[in-house]
């Protein structure tokens, strides 16, 4: 399944899946750089931000399950069940920080969007490849930041936008948890290997493409989910995943080297 060249994009001379379609009041930023980023639990402003950025997210997440379901008819059915689920919980999450915004005295489209997940994702022509990268490798990372964003607003008394992180978490958990069997199915396959590998390398070149370089702004000035250095191994929550002891392990280990470890969709 070649991606058609009229639906991609080139931002900063990688190509990547063209943005899905949004509503007029919406302004798609192509770089992380273009985002609002403040980072201060203490501002209704920059909550705000966070919640619509999360709010994006969570729809971009419905449309790339959603688009596995168009792209690979003929995958297993039981998989297919679980992405259809998946699709009905990603966008309950999505109502739930927009309903956030509102309460806090936003509205929709007050902060710049990204669709970084469904650009990457969309460009990988297999399920094995999409199932890695988007589940295992993203929303892992989501599992991560979520649980130590959400303990930061307790720690500053917004239990109410905590209690919204901690909910969504629990979810992902099984989103991920089912990709990881899927995925060790598939790791019997010689193919589905080689395809899933192509699509890691894939997706850390393109990461590594677009991070902010030297003459961009700060990056101080990324926001709370877009950290990788300094969020924590979510240990519990991968172990309940799917992920494996070894597994676990491993990443605790690049993250005290500093090793490179692309654990959330933010930045892209």
């Amino acid at each position: 399944m070649a991606v058609d060249p009229a639906k991609t994009k080139v931002v900063r001379g990688v190509t990547l899946r063209a943005d899905p379609a949004r509503e007029d009041c919406f302004v798609v930023s192509q770089h992380e750089t273009e985002m609002v980023s403040e980072r201060d639990y203490n501002s209704p402003a920059a909550v705000r931000s966070i919640m619509h950025r999360e709010y994006n997210n969570e729809v971009q997440n419905t449309e790339i399950a959603a688009q596995m379901l168009v792209d690979f008819p003929d995958a297993p059915w039981e998989l297919r069940m679980e992405l259809a689920r998946q699709c009905w919980d990603e966008t309950r999450h999505a109502r739930m920080f927009l309903r956030r915004v509102i309460e806090l005295g936003g509205r929709k489209g007050e902060s710049p969007i990204k669709n970084g997940d469904w650009a990457i994702i969309g460009m990988i022509e297999n399920l094995p490849g999409r199932l890695l990268v988007q589940h295992r490798l993203f929303e892992g990372g989501v599992m991560d930041s979520f649980k130590q964003v959400a303990r930061g607003f307790r720690e500053h008394g917004d239990s109410r936008t905590a209690e919204v992180y901690e909910t969504i978490l629990a979810d992902e958990i099984q989103h991920v948890r089912f990709a990881n069997q899927w995925l060790r199915r598939f790791s019997k396959e010689p193919r589905a290997v080689m395809q899933m590998a192509a699509a890691l390398n894939y997706a850390h070149g393109v990461l590594r493409a677009l991070s902010p370089k030297d003459g961009d702004r700060s990056l101080d000035d990324v926001d709370l989910a877009a950290e990788d250095h300094s969020i924590e191994i979510n240990t519990e929550d991968r172990m309940h995943a799917g992920f494996t002891q070894a597994e676990i392990a491993d990443l605790v280990r690049r993250d005290r080297h500093g090793l490179p470890a692309k654990r959330t969709g933010a930045t892209a």
